[in-house]
C-alpha cells in the first residue's frame, strides 16, 4: 500500500517541516560603515533644498506690487514652510514719530490697518477677532510696541544701542484645547473653527519697526520644527522689509490722490435748469486731469475739463495753476469760450513753455437750452438722450502750447428737455487698452445702453457708463465709494485697481 499524496499547492505549504538537513539562515549583516563626511554632506544638501526653497517663495513675494498680493503670498509661502493649512495675518503699522514731513502732516499713519486670511472666510475671520486682543499671541506683540511702531524694551538686558529692545519673538501654541490657561472666549472660538495649534510670527524688523503678526493654525496638536522656525524666520526677514516699501508707496500713492482731490471743487454748483455730477478718479502717478463747474452771471453755468501732459506732484500743482487761470477768464469773458481757451494758451506758453494740456470749455444758459464751447485738442463731448446719443463733434484743433497761437471756431448746441452732456478726458478710453476708435464705439454702446429709469439722473447715468466702459476695473465692490460731496448722490469715486495708470474725469451735465 502507497503512502498518500500530500495536495499540490502553490507556493510553500508552512506545514511540511523543512528537512533535517537544511541550514538555519545567517544571521543579518550590518551595514557597512559610511564615510565620515557623509553626515556632512547630507546636511548640507538638506540645507541647499530649503535655501533653494526659500529663495523661490521671496522672488514671488518681491514680484507683488500691492498690500493684498503681498499678504495673501506671505500667508501662502509661510502656510508651505510650516506645514499649516489656514493662517492669518494682521497688518497695523503705526506712524513713525521721527518722521516730520509734508507726507506726514497729512496723514499721520504709515498705511491702513488690514486683515487677511488664508483658509479663512470672512465670517469666520470675524469670529476669531471677537477674540481680546489682549488674550491672542498676535495682539500681544501689536500692543507690546512703542507708539513710533518700534521695538518695547525687553527687560534689563536691554543694550545701548537704541532706545527699544530686540524684535518680538514668535509664539508657539502646541495644544490650544488643552490649555488650561487659555481664555474661553479663545477657547470656544478654536473649537468653533477648528484648529487645535497655532505658531505667531512678528512682522517686525529693526529698520521697519513692528508692523503686524502673521499666524499659522493646525488642525491637530502640533508644533513646527526647529528647522522649519529659522526658515520662516528669515523668510519674515524679508517680507518685513517689503511690507514696508509697499506701505510706503500706498502712503505716496494716497497722498497724492488726496491732494489731487483738494485741487478740484469740493461740490458742485446748483445752477437752476441743470443736474450736474461728476466722477473723477487720480492714477497711483498722480495725473493732471481735471473738472470744473462754475456759476456764471445772468444764470449761465460754466462747464470745463482738461489734462495736463506729465504725473506726480508737478502735474498736480500745475492742473491746480491751469484750473484757477481758467476760472478767472471765464468770469471776465466765459461768454466766447474761444477767447477763455486763447487767454490760457497764452498763460501756458508763457509760464510753462515746456508743457502741454488738453481743455475743453462750455458756456451753457440753462433757460435758453444754449451751449457753446471750444475745444483744444479734447475729446468731443456726448449728448445721451431718449431720441439720440452722438457725439458733438469740435473742430479739429491742437492741444494749448503746442502751436505758436492758438485759435480753433466754437461750436453751438441745443440740447432737448432731458439729454445730458458728458464731458470726459481721454482716461476714460485709455483705460480700456483698446484703440481709440473702438474706445469711442464702446463709449458709444454704453451711453446707448443706459436704462430709460436711470435718464433723468445724471450721477446714475455716469455710473452705468463707467460701468460698462470699464467692467474690469469695477469687479472689486471695496473699491466702489460714495460721491456726495462731488455728484450731489451716491455713486463711484474709487473705481480704480492697481494696474489703472491713466486719470479718469467724467462731468455730466443734465437740462430740465
Amino acid at each position: 500500500m502507497s503512502a498518500p499524496h500530500l495536495p499540490k499547492v502553490a507556493g510553500i505549504d508552512s506545514t511540511v517541516p523543512a528537512p533535517p538537513h537544511t541550514a538555519s539562515p545567517l544571521p543579518a549583516l550590518a551595514p557597512p560603515p559610511r564615510p565620515p563626511g557623509a553626515v556632512i554632506q547630507d546636511r548640507l544638501a538638506g540645507w541647499v533644498s530649503h535655501l533653494t526653497t526659500l529663495h523661490e517663495l521671496t522672488e514671488r513675494l518681491a514680484r507683488t506690487g500691492s498690500l493684498d498680493d503681498a499678504l495673501h503670498e506671505l500667508l501662502r509661502a509661510g502656510a508651505a514652510l510650516l506645514g499649516a493649512r489656514r493662517g492669518m495675518v494682521v497688518l497695523e503699522p503705526t506712524p513713525d514719530a521721527s518722521r516730520d514731513d509734508c507726507f506726514g502732516c497729512l496723514d499721520p499713519g504709515r498705511g491702513p490697518a488690514l486683515t487677511r486670511g488664508l483658509g479663512f472666510t470672512h465670517y469666520e475671520l470675524g469670529h476669531i477677532e471677537t477674540v481680546p486682543r489682549s488674550v491672542t499671541a498676535y495682539g500681544r506683540i501689536l500692543d507690546g510696541r512703542l507708539p513710533n511702531g518700534r521695538y518695547a524694551p525687553s527687560g534689563p538686558g536691554v543694550g545701548p544701542g537704541g532706545p527699544g529692545g530686540g524684535p518680538p519673538e514668535a509664539v508657539a501654541q502646541p495644544d490650544l484645547l488643552g490649555d488650561k490657561t487659555l481664555h474661553p472666549l479663545h477657547l470656544e472660538v478654536a473649537v468653533r473653527l477648528g484648529f487645535a495649534a497655532s505658531y505667531t510670527v512678528p512682522i517686525a524688523s529693526h529698520t521697519a519697526g513692528t508692523l503686524g503678526a502673521a499666524v499659522w493654525m493646525y488642525d491637530e496638536p502640533a508644533a513646527p520644527a526647529e528647522r522649519q522656525c529659522h526658515l520662516v524666520g528669515l523668510y519674515m526677514r524679508y517680507a518685513t522689509e517689503h511690507l514696508a516699501r509697499l506701505l510706503e508707496l500706498e502712503h505716496a500713492r494716497a497722498t497724492v490722490a488726496t491732494i489731487a482731490e483738494e485741487l478740484l471743487p469740493s461740490r458742485l454748483p446748483w445752477v437752476p435748469g441743470v443736474q450736474l455730477a461728476a466722477r473723477h478718479r487720480t492714477g497711483p502717478r498722480g495725473g493732471g486731469d481735471w473738472y470744473d463747474a462754475l456759476p456764471l452771471p445772468e444764470g449761465a453755468l460754466g462747464l470745463a475739463v482738461g489734462s495736463v501732459s506729465g504725473s506726480g506732484p508737478s502735474a498736480l500743482a500745475a492742473m491746480g495753476r491751469l484750473r484757477a487761470s481758467l476760472r478767472a477768464y471765464a468770469v471776465m469773458e466765459g461768454e466766447d469760450p474761444v477767447a477763455v481757451l486763447s487767454d490760457l494758451e497764452l498763460l501756458l506758453r508763457l509760464t510753462e513753455p515746456a508743457r502741454t494740456a488738453t481743455a475743453l470749455f462750455a458756456y451753457a444758459e440753462p433757460a435758453a437750452r444754449k451751449i457753446l464751447l471750444a475745444g483744444a485738442g479734447h475729446t468731443p463731448p456726448l449728448v445721451v438722450g431718449e431720441r439720440r446719443t452722438e457725439f458733438i463733434e469740435t473742430s479739429l484743433s491742437a492741444p494749448l502750447g503746442m502751436l505758436s497761437c492758438w485759435e480753433a471756431p466754437s461750436v453751438e448746441l441745443s440740447p432737448e428737455p432731458g439729454e445730458t452732456v458728458l464731458l470726459y478726458t481721454d482716461g476714460l478710453l485709455r483705460r480700456t487698452g483698446d484703440p481709440m476708435d473702438r474706445a469711442f464705439a464702446r463709449l458709444h454702446a454704453a451711453a446707448t445702453s443706459v436704462p430709460r429709469a436711470a435718464r433723468d439722473d445724471p450721477a446714475a447715468i455716469a455710473d452705468h457708463v463707467l460701468r460698462t466702459v470699464l467692467p474690469e476695473e469695477l469687479e472689486d465692490p471695496e473699491s466702489l465709494a460714495g460721491s456726495e460731496g462731488l455728484a450731489g448722490s451716491e455713486g463711484l469715486t474709487g473705481f480704480d485697481k492697481a494696474g489703472g495708470r491713466e486719470d479718469v474725469v467724467l462731468l455730466a451735465a443734465r437740462f430740465a
